[in-house]
């Protein structure tokens, strides 16, 4: 039985429809109040959606920092030697310029037992030509070929039907007990598979986790600005999530570096090819089930697995992916909008997701608080001087926050922060909230514009296997 189907079960009707709407609707009116309220006051509540974004962002850093200022090297989980088999997985479409640097590091950890397949998703550029001349598997139409030079590399060749489409032709032909997922641009640091293998075998419970993610980008200055930005927005991702792994409300882990148990997956069925986000989307039903059934099942970010991975460089790229993610994030927010609240799904329900309702609409103040501060600026308004004042102040604080991150951060990981980072820093954290933000908001917008005008492409799409028995969020 459903999440969706089990409130409606046990819970009444008014209190359905709070869970469901209450929330999007309150915030929704809290803004048209906020943006309103710049032609009712001349006082600093004329800019109170500013003061509601600052008050909200202020109070999710101080969470975050409380929640990981115990954080150390020695969290992670040791190597143990019954460690799991583990069967790696990488879609890919169109990849042939990275495909390489991806398959050689991966083929240098395995260990015995240990299987990587590789999906490609009916590419149409020279993927096929590099893994017959470099891993000798050739295959003339689609499905399953083997590597006549790597025993553990096979290939399935299947027509174009999306990631998601792609990880459950995968998994479903993976016996391993761990399922790797690798996005084809995602290169490992040497031991990553490792750590992978430690947490599973440490923490039976453990049914999914990620490793670290490093962007990097590829070009010229533009293509260095994003990468200083992405860096810094990364670190304090992780670390984030760092802190939702503490309060057991997890619901992320980057499917570009990512392991699952596949008993787990068996039982939720695998991934969605409905959803923008299937590792998002993933987590929440994963969570929903645990909870239903009385499963005490964990979702971790663990410091031990690292990669890299490459970032959009350019201002369109950017918001291309931004658009997508946050279009994503709102299918699936809305998809699980029950739960909120919902004390019988722990933190995920009493806390994560409420908190996650309010990020629906936190672009939307920003963009409005950057909007309204330009017209008191240029209009010369009073309140000016004021709401200059706050920004000033939230400044401050997120300097000493940033800086804090990047040391707590890289004692987590054990490593030593590199002098020159301390200058990026810097450079980052001033220049961030009047560039790199106003663009991530942008994004965000835009796919706002795509769910309200219905112009969303996660329609569903054709499947390679018939799924397991599934749940319909």
């Amino acid at each position: 039985m459903s999440a969706l189907s089990f409130a409606t079960t046990h819970s009444p009707a008014p209190q359905r429809w709070l869970r469901g709407y209450g929330l999007f609707a309150a915030l929704s009116l809290l803004w048209l109040l906020s943006t309103f309220s710049a032609f009712w006051f001349d006082s600093l509540l004329a800019w109170s959606a500013g003061l509601l974004y600052v008050a909200y962002d202020t109070w999710l850093i101080g969470y975050v920092a409380w929640q990981t200022r115990h954080l150390r090297a020695g969290d992670g989980p040791v190597r143990v030697a019954d460690a799991p088999p583990l069967g790696i997985l990488v879609p890919a479409r169109n990849e042939v310029a990275v495909l390489a640097a991806t398959l050689d590091p991966l083929l240098a950890q395995l260990a015995p037992g240990d299987s990587l397949l590789m999906v490609d998703d009916g590419s149409t550029d020279g993927t096929r030509a590099l893994l017959a001349a470099r891993y000798g598997v050739a295959l003339p139409g689609h499905g399953l070929a083997r590597s006549t030079t790597h025993g553990q590399l096979q290939v399935l060749f299947k027509p174009n039907s999306g990631k998601a489409d792609s990880l459950n032709a995968g998994w479903q032909r993976l016996a391993q007990g761990v399922i790797v997922t690798i996005d084809a641009d995602t290169r490992l640091d040497r031991g990553a598979l490792d750590g992978f293998r430690a947490a599973f075998a440490a923490e039976p419970q453990l049914a999914a986790a990620c490793g670290i993610l490093h962007p990097t980008g590829t070009g010229g200055l533009q293509a260095k600005l994003f990468e200083l930005f992405q860096q810094f927005e990364y670190l304090r991702a992780f670390l984030s999530r760092a802190a939702w792994m503490k309060s057991d409300a997890l619901l992320l882990v980057s499917g570009a570096f990512a392991a699952y148990r596949r008993e787990v997956l068996v039982q939720i069925g695998g991934f969605d090819p409905k959803c923008l986000v299937e590792d998002y989307e993933l987590i929440h039903r994963l969570h929903r089930h645990a909870h239903e059934q009385g499963l005490d099942w964990r979702v971790r970010v663990l410091p031990g697995p690292r990669a890299t991975t490459d970032a959009p460089a350019d201002i369109p790229g950017f918001l291309r992916q931004r658009r997508r993610w946050f279009a994503g994030f709102l299918q699936t927010q809305f998809a699980y909008r029950h739960l909120h609240g919902d004390a019988r799904y722990g933190s995920v329900g009493r806390l994560m997701l409420p908190v996650k309702a309010v990020d629906t609409l936190q672009p939307i103040f920003g963009i409005t608080a950057f909007v309204l501060l330009i017209a008191f600026i240029t209009g010369g308004a009073r309140v000016a001087p004021l709401v200059l004042t706050v920004i000033g102040s939230k400044l401050v604080i997120d300097f000493g926050y940033h800086f804090w991150a990047l040391r707590q951060y890289h004692r987590w990981l054990g490593t030593p922060v590199p002098g020159l980072l301390w200058l990026r820093a810097i450079v980052a954290t001033l220049a961030e909230p009047f560039s790199f933000q106003l663009l991530r908001h942008a994004g965000a917008a835009w796919g706002w514009w795509q769910i309200l005008t219905g112009r969303r492409d996660w329609a569903p799409q054709r499947r390679s296997l018939t799924m397991t028995t599934r749940e319909t969020p």
